[in-house]
């Protein structure tokens, strides 16, 4: 292929130049032509002929080229450029583990936007990747949807809070090259004690300080036939002042270095005790893996609820079943048979499978006495905890103690 050709410009803006260079090139012209009869004339002409050059040469300036949002790139198809992306406003990127459509991220997010402050853009996960630990995908694409979201520019992607947040701040998505602040949350469900290293909201914020982005995550202490979608809104108004005077220290330089917060709010988020600076626990949730007659994977059940993302999905459904056939090729001499019972499998027989199904769940255990520094122990008292997070162990000590100063002039302000 001609490298010319490859390279061309298209017709339609080429067509535009050529327009305004003509343009130009006869008003020069005629410039040139008025000041070669200005030496001519007599003096007293002049006046004339100034003022006849200072109207050339507005409509000179009328004649160039008018900024506009979308722009021909051949053919039929254009690109559309929002003027809300030059936006001289600081950006927050929200994001989170439980999905787009959480009622948890949407609350945040409506804040934020009611705020009028802030451009406010969202990169989360399609589908619900809460437990999904700090993983990125690799060797398959993700695929990006635009989503709608009244007063904020939103993206679902169809990988983990890691793959959405490193994607956003990667400049291939988004113009800016880094946001003021990366908000995870509001998670549904406790992120203390070792739940930090399954959950996908603690990744999210935690990727962000890996780019170098000040960031905080956010959890609800949700129970079971307890809490209700209202309180993601209380927690959202409960941390507001926090996630203020995080932005304001972010912009003037005084936010603690090294770090993000992990913030969980209490199950009754409006009879909170007030903020608790903690640390870490060993604590976690209770492991259960429960045997299951068939087999049902979650986001089967989501399989057609978006026409967007169907192919992907009919894709993967054919990596699966080609992978489902190698099988049987290599096993054709082999019986499958589904045990459907909970206890342990005997010795199978010669040429037989057996296939069983299991599904794991969290279940909370009684919190023994602890600390009340710890991040459990506080939550259960009522409080809303903050706890500092880094990347090396080997700064908790001096982190803790920043975030300690810091968060003590906070809630002094705050009185």
């Amino acid at each position: 292929m001609n490298n010319s050709r490859r390279n061309a410009l298209p017709p339609s803006l080429v067509a535009n130049l050529q327009q305004v260079l003509t343009s130009r090139k006869h008003v020069d012209e005629e410039v040139e032509q008025q000041q070669q009869q200005q030496q001519q004339q007599p003096s007293e002409s002049g006046n004339e002929l100034t003022q006849s050059t200072e109207q050339n040469q507005r409509e000179s300036e009328q004649e160039e080229v008018p900024c506009s949002s979308t722009f021909p790139v051949g053919g039929d198809d254009e690109v559309e450029f929002d003027s809300e992306e030059m936006s001289s406003k600081p950006v927050i990127l929200v994001t989170n583990g439980d999905g787009i459509e959480s009622p948890g991220l949407v609350s945040l997010v409506d804040a934020f936007v009611r705020d009028g402050r802030f451009d406010v853009h969202v990169c989360a996960p399609q589908f619900d990747k809460s437990a999904s630990g700090h993983s990125l995908t690799v060797r398959e694409s993700v695929e990006v949807t635009s989503a709608e979201m009244s007063g904020a520019t939103a993206f679902e992607v169809s990988g983990t809070p890691a793959d959405c947040v490193s994607l956003a701040l990667s400049q291939a998505l988004f113009s800016w090259s880094k946001p003021l602040m990366v908000l995870s949350g509001i998670n549904r469900g406790s992120s203390c004690g070792q739940n930090m290293l399954y959950s996908g909201a603690i990744a999210g914020s935690r990727e962000a300080l890996i780019h170098g982005v000040p960031s905080i995550c956010i959890s609800l202490d949700w129970k079971k036939d307890v809490s209700s979608d209202n309180d993601f809104k209380d927690a959202v108004e409960i941390c507001l002042p926090l996630l203020n005077a995080t932005i304001r220290d972010i912009e003037n330089g005084s936010f603690p270095k090294g770090c993000f917060l992990n913030v969980e709010v209490p199950v009754s988020p409006s009879s909170n005790k007030g903020f608790r600076l903690t640390r870490q626990s060993l604590w976690r949730s209770s492991l259960s893996w429960r045997a299951i007659s068939s087999y049902k994977h979650p986001s089967a059940m989501n399989i057609m609820a978006s026409q967007q993302s169907l192919g992907i999905q009919l894709a993967q459904l054919g990596r699966d079943a080609s992978a489902a056939g190698a099988a049987r090729r290599l096993n054709t001499n082999r019986k499958t048979v589904e045990v459907e019972s909970v206890g342990v499998a005997g010795k199978p027989k010669t040429n037989q499978t057996i296939r069983k199904h299991y599904r794991l769940e969290f279940l909370d255990e009684e919190k023994e006495d602890a600390d009340d520094e710890l991040d459990f122990k506080a939550l259960q008292n009522g409080f809303v905890s903050v706890t500092p997070l880094a990347l090396s162990s080997d700064l908790h000590t001096e982190i803790h103690l920043s975030v300690s100063n810091w968060l003590s002039s906070v809630l002094a302000e705050e009185r």
